[in-house]
């Protein structure tokens, strides 16, 4: 790990080159969030002195060791190994930075995904875990004009997977560590013949293997959890692309299930205007 690789040179660095890694290693979410000018510029160093650091470590250039310090970032240690001291300012820039990268999606991604979710004669969702947050409000927004929308795992796993039918879609939410609940679903699915979509932190992520569409979103923070603000994010984009296309069938579903929630009063009455 690269916390190891520093730990173990520090002491052997020039003192130049143990400052800057000093202050790599008390900031492992900035090293793999900001650029090398930026964290050189905030300790008061050249650039080139982070890349001379980078080398000592074994690393070819600065590049390379971000990139070490993104997958550790990408697969963290056990939750109650980190400090989660970020502080609220610190999370609530990471979680804008969350958000942002979600523009490095190309639109025609989601709009294609979505597509393959209107044709699907019924959809599946899941999410396990952490990501059982992001699966269930997922499936209610889409269930609000998809009614045949399904939440597995909801009760009994098993005869939430021996109730797929070749040609229908599943949304499948995962990040690491990859529940095995998830890797199940996902093999389950490939098997009875669905057409898969995966949101998911990374292209190599297990869970989307054979996923016909892939939306990655970032999970980074200084909280001592993963983040699941894009993720919630993603999955919200989702479903109003999907709705979208449902065109005036979507739309008179949702009105029927606004009339239904009001049938119940489901929801507290608004405040009268005050004169």
């Amino acid at each position: 790990m690269l916390a190891d690789r520093l730990r173990a040179a520090l002491p052997a660095l020039p003192p130049q080159l143990a400052a800057a890694g000093r202050h790599v290693s008390e900031r492992p979410f900035d090293a793999a969030t900001r650029s090398m000018r930026a964290l050189a510029a905030e300790a008061g160093a050249s650039p080139a002195t982070f890349t001379r650091l980078a080398q000592a470590l074994g690393f070819a250039g600065w590049d390379e060791l971000r990139a070490a310090a993104i997958e550790e970032q990408r697969r963290p240690a056990p939750y109650s190994s980190r400090a989660g001291d970020g502080g609220l300012a610190a999370i609530q820039a990471a979680e804008a930075a969350n958000i942002a990268a979600l523009a490095t999606l190309p639109e025609a991604a989601l709009q294609a995904a979505a597509a393959m979710l209107d044709a699907a004669p019924r959809i599946h969702v899941a999410g396990f875990r952490s990501c059982r947050a992001v699966a269930t409000l997922l499936h209610y927004q889409l269930r609000l004009f998809r009614p045949e929308t399904v939440l597995v795992g909801d009760a009994a796993l098993d005869l939430d997977l021996g109730a797929m039918q070749r040609g229908e879609a599943l949304v499948l939410t995962g990040f690491a560590p990859y529940s095995r609940a998830a890797l199940t679903t996902q093999a389950a699915a490939r098997a009875a013949g669905l057409r898969l979509v995966v949101l998911a932190d990374s292209p190599a992520a297990p869970v989307a293997a054979g996923a016909e569409h892939l939306l990655v979103f970032v999970t980074a923070t200084p909280a001592f959890f993963p983040s699941l603000t894009a993720a919630l994010a993603l999955a919200q984009a989702l479903a109003a692309a999907v709705f979208a296309l449902g065109g005036d069938a979507a739309r008179a579903r949702l009105r029927e299930s606004e009339a239904r929630l009001a049938t119940l009063s489901a929801y507290l009455p608004e405040p009268e205007d005050q004169p």
